[in-house]
């Protein structure tokens, strides 16, 4: 990756160039980041939600290749650096007003994309129809690589 002290992306328009025109014009929060959300590029399933940096976003424009911004190991993160499972992704789309980014994905190495091992980071459903409380138990749902059908509970 080539490092440059010019700006990564276009500042910032106002609403009718954000949402109507074709400059890529990313709205990072306070602390600098923007939340994206992966899916399958096959299936469709949701695989995870991470947010990037602005290297971040600018490293997955360059390579193709999904990065983060770590908050917990407080560092840009290229997903699969230590499992293999890199998310090589196919598209990349920006909403409307330009504040979160969707990732359409191939799964590389084993095809899992959580680090739990399980095929998507959302692997456990909430119960609907009941008010919730500390007794509220999740449903675990099907395992399997990425791309398998999702929303089976798992039986037994």
């Amino acid at each position: 990756m080539v490092h440059s002290s010019s700006p990564l992306f276009a500042p910032r328009g106002e609403p009718p160039q954000v949402e109507g025109g074709l400059s890529l014009q990313p709205r990072f929060d306070a602390e600098g980041l923007i939340p994206a959300i992966v899916t399958d590029a096959a299936s469709g399933e949701v695989l995870m939600f991470a947010f990037m940096n602005a290297e971040a976003l600018a490293a997955t424009i360059e390579t193709g290749l999904a990065h983060f911004w770590s908050r917990s190991r407080g560092r840009l993160w290229k997903k699969g650096e230590e499992s293999g499972n890199v998310f090589a992704v196919a598209e990349m789309r920006i909403d409307c007003d330009q504040d979160a980014v969707w990732l359409r994905v191939n799964v590389g190495g084993t095809g899992t994309a959580c680090h739990t091992g399980e095929g998507s980071c959302f692997y456990r459903a909430v119960p609907l129809g009941a008010r919730p409380g500390p007794g509220t138990k999740l449903v675990a749902m099907q395992r399997g690589k990425a791309g398998s059908p999702a929303g089976n509970p798992k039986r037994g």
